[in-house]
């Protein structure tokens, strides 16, 4: 209650000379009705699960409609319109916009370039990867920071780490946005067995895990066909982590022999590197494909071509320990580290009731008491991800540019779309929390909350890869970036307003004892805001 409170009455307070910051350690340490309230906590808590954080105001608009109808709006996305300057940003970057055959040829035409001169193909094809990099975080990171629909945000970055692909290895370096606009996205609320096709058919993902080089024994490839590299036989990675990661989890109840055969199901499904056969890259090469008879999981499979393949993720997709591997992770994610057994079980059945209805599950999930325990608020450490975007969508200010952001996640370990192996980045507390980690987030609030960001710098896509954006970052602490691109400093009345009830109030006590100017860096770099 005590940031509506504030909102409401605001000019009084300016009149009485009375800082909100004032006014919220009285009522804190004081322990009044407004500190106390049973259901300020409870929203809290809903906006820092569902959403990359409160914004400011957003704590106030809940506490209005109340956690049900919070709840219910976010789980229906397409009700809710982007700010229109989200719309405008989103439409400037031109590579966000392309298909699968665009990307694709435009890396081959660099790497053929590269052949006939080193230099310039070189060239050619970092500045490829270097715009692609730097549109991909500003798409992502700004709907993460100005979109209202922060559920689907929030359930883009699970299921991305869920179905990681890796930017880093050459042909995903130009495919890894595709693959969340086409495949991760569209798919996050839907129904799994489609979010399933949707990954195990993307380009991005049978060049990740290198299902398009595998073929059936035997195989010589046409010097008629086109290609851009040479197959190897059969090839068990993706056939192995579609099983133990993306469905039945490792104790599923499969074996070696079972990664096998699905691998051996799966040849033939590879990439067409000819441009001009529509927007998907995905192809069914009936030459690659093992023909002969499978003994999967305890079936039969006879040659059907892609079919068998098709079966199989329908028959991985329904399975129950697909149900309970995918419910422990979405209880783990917005629950606790170590989420309540019965909820687990409770979800898993909603998910085989529903044939893997996500929206559904995750309706059961954000009412169920276990969600709304006191006992689990403020119990999950934020990730790298999530601290960096939960301190800008606090402060209030402005973006322009995420690349001071894309910078500090590399620094904290935690790249966009930069996790190599296929299990993605971790969120629990125990993956992230260490001294070096709470330093480097520390540095990070000093240098925002002072204004020391250039989060207003005009967008171009020149040079700005990896190097391009550490780089970057480099200039903002050395303040050789122009003044006028940086934000203003965070103002810690307004912040406090915004986070009122996720600062204890001895923490309280200490950023009011401390100097003015490091006030909002210490609200920021706090033990408390760095959980949810």
């Amino acid at each position: 209650m005590a940031p509506y409170f504030l909102e409401i009455h605001m000019p009084v307070l300016k009149l009485l000379h009375l800082s909100p910051l004032g006014l919220l350690l009285t009522l804190l340490l004081a322990g009044t009705a407004f500190a106390q309230s049973s259901t300020q906590p409870e929203v809290l808590h809903a906006v820092n699960r569902m959403s990359f954080g409160p914004a400011p105001g957003e704590v106030a608009r809940v506490m209005q409609i109340g956690v049900d109808r919070y709840v219910d709006e976010q789980l229906n996305p397409e009700r809710l319109s982007n700010p229109r300057q989200l719309s405008q940003q989103l439409d400037s970057l031109h590579t966000t916009r392309l298909s699968q055959d665009d990307l694709i040829a435009q890396y081959r035409e660099a790497q053929q370039a590269a052949k006939k001169d080193k230099d310039i193909g070189k060239d050619e094809r970092r500045d490829i990867v270097q715009t692609m990099t730097l549109e991909s975080g500003e798409a992502r990171l700004l709907r993460a920071l100005q979109s209202p629909r922060q559920l689907e945000e929030v359930m883009v970055d699970f299921w991305f780490n869920h179905f990681n692909v890796f930017s880093g290895k050459g042909l995903d370096r130009v495919l890894v946005e595709n693959y969340e606009r086409e495949a991760i996205r569209p798919n996050a609320m839907g129904k799994f067995r489609d979010l399933l096709g949707a990954t195990a058919h993307h380009p991005a993902m049978l060049f990740y895990l290198d299902n398009w080089l595998s073929v059936a024994p035997g195989y010589h490839a046409s010097r008629r066909k086109p290609t851009i590299a040479k197959s190897s036989g059969l090839n068990e990675n993706y056939a192995r982590e579609v099983m133990e990661l993306h469905t039945l989890g490792v104790d599923g109840g499969y074996s070696q022999t079972d990664v096998t055969q699905l691998a051996r199901m799966l040849t033939g499904w590879t990439i067409n590197p000819r441009k001009g056969r529509g927007d998907s890259a995905f192809y069914f090469d009936a030459t690659k494909h093992d023909r002969g008879t499978k003994n999967w999981l305890g079936r039969t499979v006879s040659d059907r071509g892609q079919a068998e393949g098709e079966w199989a993720l329908d028959v991985l997709a329904a399975a129950p320990a697909t149900a309970h591997h995918i419910s422990y992770k979405l209880a783990q994610y917005f629950v606790s580290d170590t989420p309540p057994a019965a909820l687990v079980d409770r979800l898993a059945k909603r998910f085989q009731e529903t044939n893997g209805d996500i929206r559904a599950v995750l309706k059961t999930l954000l009412t169920s008491s276990e969600f709304r325990d006191p006992k689990v608020y403020s119990a999950k450490f934020k990730t790298p991800y999530r601290y960096l975007l939960s301190s800008v969508r606090a402060s209030g200010l402005p973006v322009t540019s995420v690349r001071p952001l894309l910078a500090t996640a590399y620094q904290l370990g935690m790249p966009l779309y930069g996790c190599q192996t296929p299990d993605g980045y971790k969120n629990t507390e125990e993956a992230w929390l260490n001294p070096d980690a709470i330093t480097r987030r520390v540095n990070f609030a000093v240098a925002f909350a002072s204004g020391k960001l250039p989060f207003e710098r005009p967008m171009d896509t020149t040079g700005n890869g990896a190097r391009g954006i550490r780089r970057e970052m480099k200039k903002s602490e050395d303040g050789k970036y122009n003044p006028d691109w940086a934000s203003p400093p965070v103002d810690t009345d307004a912040l406090l307003v915004t986070v009122a009830g996720s600062i204890s109030p001895a923490t309280l006590a200490s950023i009011n004892q401390s100097e003015p100017r490091l006030r909002a860096a210490l609200v920021l770099g706090s033990p408390d805001f760095m959980h949810h």
